[in-house]
């Protein structure tokens, strides 16, 4: 059986009538005359198919089926005044829910501060965090499973999405605290030819990688790599390890292992750039507003 419809002015009409039970009143309340007042509810007990009030001389009260109507009809006109303004706060961005991917290093970095000052000005809106690499977080936003990625090193040919940098750093060779080179302020890339490597697969963050194998090459050798590891932060466990040595980011200096030294490069003029990502196009008010935390002038680690 098919439900009768409602409509949402007889509702609200309803409503007023129960709870003043005079139409003067009620009529002056949702601002019209009587006689419109009296069409609402003729209109919607003709849909009910029986009388809502009883109306006799100087009174006015509810009847069995009005009363069984009114707590419902409260309940619905009360919902969708908060759906009404739930909808809107999602519209300007103060509600919803936000997915940022990002690389597990930057949570080092710009990461907490960023969320911090997000959270800070928009308390409503729900935090989907992601712990991704550079790869799969361009993926994603391509499928629109995150709606921004802060990642490293976005790839110069990419057409679809936009990149605003927000950090730049510098490399440091990362060494086993035993090996010769840890007793020097600086390291010169030359001087791990003979070393074994850990480094991130290529298929996670190939930019990066290339800029670091890069750095080799422009030394004069080919970097020989032992062992892959996913995350920096198993990379500096497998150089304490003594499994090899690694050319990274300056910001993996926050890893503290007690058998890892993190050494300055020399020549110091290569930089990595970390991006906030999103898609060409993307309107979301929430990815408007995460953008707006990001300084203009990106900061740089030495």
């Amino acid at each position: 059986m098919d439900r009768p419809e409602l409509p949402l002015p007889q509702l609200h009409a309803f409503v007023v009538l129960a709870e003043e039970l005079h139409f003067g009143h009620a009529a002056a309340r949702l601002g019209i005359a009587q006689p419109p007042l009296s069409q609402q509810i003729r209109r919607l007990e003709d849909k009910v198919g029986h009388a809502l009030f009883s109306r006799e001389p100087g009174r006015v009260t509810l009847t069995p089926v009005g009363r069984e109507l009114l707590p419902v009809a409260q309940r619905a006109l009360t919902d969708i005044a908060d759906g009404l303004s739930a909808a809107r706060a999602v519209g300007s961005g103060e509600a919803g829910r936000l997915r940022i991917g990002f690389a597990a290093s930057l949570a080092l970095t710009v990461l907490p501060g960023m969320l911090r000052t997000f959270r800070q000005r928009f308390p409503g809106v729900q935090l989907d965090i992601r712990e991704m690499t550079t790869a799969p977080q361009l993926t994603a936003l391509h499928d629109k499973t995150i709606d921004v990625g802060l990642l490293r090193e976005p790839p110069a040919a990419e057409t679809e999405l936009e990149f605003r940098t927000v950090l730049r750093e510098s490399f440091v060779a990362v060494l086993p605290a035993a090996h010769p080179l840890a007793t020097q302020r600086t390291v010169q890339p030359a001087q791990l030819a003979d070393s074994p490597f850990v480094l991130l697969p290529r298929d996670v963050g190939p930019q990066l990688h290339d800029q670091i194998t890069g750095l080799c090459t422009a030394a004069g050798f080919t970097p020989q790599i032992a062992q892959h590891a996913v995350e920096w932060q198993t990379v500096c466990a497998l150089v304490e390890a003594g499994l090899g040595v690694s050319l990274a980011p300056a910001s993996i200096r926050h890893i503290r292992l007690r058998g890892v030294a993190f050494r300055r490069i020399q020549p110091s003029t290569a930089r990595t750039r970390v991006a906030v990502a999103w898609l060409k196009g993307n309107q979301d008010p929430l990815v408007t507003h995460l953008l707006a935390t990001v300084s203009q002038d990106p900061p740089e680690i030495p």
